[in-house]
């Protein structure tokens, strides 16, 4: 099944000072994306980073990938399916972030599982397949 990347990933790869050709040896052997909110993420964290320096290399891991990696857009299609999993996650009393419900989302629509390491949330997403990296 294809996979959606979460931003925890990423966010690993950038600490363990690995490239997203690593990916392939972490569990994402099958084809792979990551959602339109990831990459808001990303980018948050490249704006909040603590020294000019820091900064810098952030934005570069983040723009290679965001050249390298196909991006699925949070459209109409997955606001509908947001809207569903999110009344069904409030009535069970077991709400995730709203950001982790897009991404959810995103993956639902499109046919993808999410490769992440915040498995405690995305578990509660009904019909929605999660996966852990293999971090060695």
């Amino acid at each position: 099944m294809a996979q959606l990347i979460d931003s925890s990933v990423f966010i690993t790869l950038e600490r363990r000072d690995l490239t997203i050709d690593d990916l392939t040896s972490v569990g994402a052997e099958e084809p792979f994306a990551m959602s339109s909110v990831s990459a808001s993420e990303l980018l948050v964290g490249v704006h909040l980073a603590a020294s000019s320096r820091r900064k810098a290399r952030r934005e570069a891991f983040v723009e290679h990938i965001l050249r390298n990696i196909s991006v699925l857009p949070f459209d109409l299609a997955a606001a509908r399916t947001r809207a569903r999993v999110w009344a069904r996650l409030t009535v069970d009393g077991t709400p995730i972030s709203r950001d982790d419900l897009m991404i959810a989302a995103t993956a639902l629509t499109y046919g993808y599982g999410v490769l992440t390491d915040n498995v405690r949330d995305f578990v509660r997403v009904p019909g929605l397949v999660v996966r852990q990296p293999a971090w060695s």
